[in-house]
């Protein structure tokens, strides 16, 4: 049981053990999405409008994220601060208020998206043409909605107990599963883009089931309690107050998704809906590595300011931050060096690939910008800092980002302006959100220490 002690050995090593799998795991996770995409992108005779049409369904699927993310990443912090304090039970009440939550939460959202998808489809900027492929995908894949939310929100929970591996292995089945039956049904059984979103359904059952037998089962340090279940409003409103930055996080996205297709159906048509298609699935590939620094980061800050090892966490602030940058550094340098080689793994269409070459330059324009705001958000979520978190989420997607990309294009640039709004918004909210932590937050921590 040592590795559910987080206050013991180095704080880099704790935070690499934990994060290594929860990045392969995210890897997965990733694949569900990405290799749907990879396959309708290469649809014989689909051209590059399947791909469009599946870009319309994001900020739904998002949104979806958007509230696993209120009750997964308000509930894991909460849990490992409880852990850390010796506070057993009430950490056994954190993870059964979070599963009720996300299960109650998930078929009011099925219901709800499902009666109105054709309205909300055409409000993101859908044409007669792409809402086909958007309707066909959607419609089934809404039918996962609690198996993708208790997967995604609980998972979280396994690896604050010390079980990473497990955690990783909770994607992993699933997604494997995606990848074997996404030809089938896509080509074998010419199902198309609806086929697809079954093979991702069939995928999230899989991963659900894991989670929550292992959840309910014996190896679990803190299982799923019958006791538990009950909802606390008290305890929920806590959850949720923690989890609002990643909630708004999500929700800003879909907001930012929703703004680009809209202002690209219209200064672009639906070729540049399609390539801004690409360019986030490039972003989700390519800021994975950060994101699970930075989670795998989190129950290890948590734990230690539970046990008011404050050095520790200092140490694992400057660690997390360090290794962010390197990487997004790096990643931004293969942008520049191997846009084509990134572009074609999406597409084979030749318009959509030159068009996207330039635009995926720009939208990565100082790529390295988003490991401070990873790092700063990361660091205020996991100590219980949730208004600060709260407000830098709010600050880059919703004050700067939406109204520049619909600014932008509007005096002068076209539609390189909405792909220049996000780096922008990057520098500007990724260095205002370090800078704050690292005053509001890390210099304080030094006057704590005892």
């Amino acid at each position: 049981m040592k590795s559910t002690d987080f206050s013991k050995g180095k704080v880099w090593q704790n935070i690499i053990v934990q994060s290594i799998p929860l990045i392969l795991a995210q890897v997965v996770q990733l694949l569900y999405n990405v290799v749907d995409r990879i396959y309708i992108g290469h649809l014989p005779g689909a051209d590059s409008m399947a791909l469009t049409g599946i870009g319309l369904v994001f900020p739904l699927t998002t949104l979806i994220a958007a509230f696993t993310f209120l009750f997964g990443t308000g509930g894991t912090p909460l849990f490992s601060i409880a852990r850390g304090a010796g506070q057993e039970e009430r950490a056994g009440r954190i993870l059964g208020n979070t599963f009720s939550l996300l299960l109650g939460t998930s078929v009011a959202l099925l219901f709800f998206c499902y009666l109105l998808r054709r309205p909300i489809l055409y409000l993101f900027g859908a044409s007669d043409d792409s809402y086909l492929y958007a309707d066909a995908y959607l419609k089934i894949y809404l039918l996962g909605t609690s198996f993708t939310m208790l997967s995604t929100g609980l998972n979280g929970f396994i690896n604050a107990q010390g079980f990473p591996r497990i955690g990783m292995l909770t994607t992993l089945l699933g997604a494997l599963l995606n990848l074997v039956l996404d030809p089938v049904f896509i080509f074998g059984l010419q199902m198309g883009v609806g086929g697809a979103a079954l093979a991702t359904v069939i995928s999230q059952a899989v991963s659900c089931v894991w989670v929550l037998q292992f959840l309910t089962g014996k190896r679990a340090l803190l299982p799923i309690r019958k006791e538990n279940l009950r909802i606390d409003r008290k305890l929920s409103g806590e959850i949720m107050a923690l989890g609002m930055s990643g909630f708004i996080m999500q929700g800003t996205n879909c907001l930012v998704q929703v703004v680009c297709n809209a202002t690209l159906k219209v200064y672009g048509g639906d070729l540049y809906v399609g390539v801004m298609t690409v360019l986030n699935s490039a972003r989700e590939i390519l800021s994975l590595p950060v994101s699970g620094i930075t989670s795998g980061a989190q129950p290890v800050l948590g734990y230690n300011y539970g046990a008011k090892e404050y050095d520790k966490v200092r140490q694992g602030i400057r660690f997390m931050a360090a290794l962010g940058i390197t990487y997004t550094l790096l990643a931004w340098i293969l942008v520049i060096l191997s846009p084509h080689l990134l572009l074609s793994v999406f597409t084979a269409d030749v318009a959509m690939i030159e068009v996207g070459v330039h635009a995926l330059r720009l939208y990565f324009f100082g790529f390295f910008f988003m490991a401070f705001q990873f790092s700063g958000q990361s660091a205020f979520t996991a100590l219980g800092y949730s208004r600060h978190a709260i407000c830098f989420s709010l600050l880059r997607k919703a004050v700067i980002v939406a109204p520049l990309t619909l600014l932008l294009p509007r005096i002068g640039f076209g539609v390189e302006g909405v792909f220049l709004a996000e780096p922008i918004s990057n520098a500007i909210g990724g260095l205002a959100c370090f800078m704050t932590m690292y005053f509001a937050l890390y210099r304080k921590l030094e006057d704590k220490k005892e």
